[in-house]
């Protein structure tokens, strides 16, 4: 066996080993429809709790998208349900939102609908 095919071999003997892990990873995952079956939708703030959510989990957020959104928001803005300038606005109507690890807060950017409890805080371990 010469240089050359001892290289390619740990080359694909690395990628092998990448996907393997990648899919690992993805396997763990957990996909979460935010509010059930209601969707996301008014008085969602208490939906989270009972959950245990990890890093990587995936939130999706169904709704209307003519009349709601989701800004993802920091735990200020949470609090006094105030969407920050440059704050990411998802506005699909069917957004896949990834989990980081920490606490991840979520709202309708929408004049009071967040203030009528469309909001969440998830923490992810």
């Amino acid at each position: 066996m010469g240089r050359g095919s001892a290289s390619q071999a740990m080359v694909l003997a690395f990628i092998l080993g990448s996907i393997l892990l990648l899919h690992c990873q993805v396997a763990e995952s957990a996909v979460y429809t935010v509010g059930g079956n209601n969707g996301w939708s008014f008085n969602t703030a208490n939906w989270p709790k009972g959950k245990t959510f990890k890093a990587g989990d995936v939130l999706v957020f169904k709704y209307n998208p003519s009349v709601h959104n989701v800004v993802a928001v920091s735990a200020a803005g949470y609090k006094g349900c105030n969407s920050p300038r440059g704050a990411k606005v998802y506005k699909s109507g069917n957004d896949r939102v990834t989990l980081a690890r920490g606490s991840n807060f979520f709202m309708c950017g929408l004049a009071g609908h967040c203030q009528s409890g469309m909001k969440i805080a998830v923490t992810a371990t």
